[in-house]
């Protein structure tokens, strides 16, 4: 009887073990500076703020442009799923994916977008000075 519980016990052990491997692998640095994502040549999130002089460009369902980070290095980013929603109109952009070939090849594009309940507050900061 006192087996079945050692060998239950070992079993949950070293599942949880095995799930926090797995968690950890599969986890991606974020990264603010574009010279280290160019570097790393590692799954990473990198963000920035999508340089609109340069527009972009849809073709094939990839989408291309570019974002600049805070220290003013850009990165052209390659997308294969068309222009994410809010794209236009959003403050930052948050890409997941990998630098090659001189290019960000994103599996993944996040936008945050101007809130309309920070337009509220700034209004009502303002009013109370």
């Amino acid at each position: 009887m006192q087996s079945k519980y050692i060998v239950g016990g070992a079993i949950v052990v070293v599942f949880f073990v095995a799930m926090g491997f797995l968690l950890t692998q599969s986890s991606v640095g974020y990264e603010e500076n574009f010279t280290v994502v160019k570097e790393t040549g590692e799954a990473v999130r990198a963000t920035g703020a999508w340089v609109r002089e340069k527009s972009y460009f849809i073709e094939n369902e990839r989408f291309t442009f570019y974002i600049v980070d805070a220290f003013g290095e850009e990165m052209k980013v390659e997308y294969d799923g068309g222009m994410p929603p809010n794209f236009e109109s959003s403050t930052s952009v948050v890409v997941t994916g990998r630098y090659e070939d001189g290019v960000f090849k994103a599996d993944n594009i996040l936008t945050k977008c101007p809130s309309k309940y920070e337009e509220k507050m700034e209004e009502t900061s303002g009013a109370s000075m």
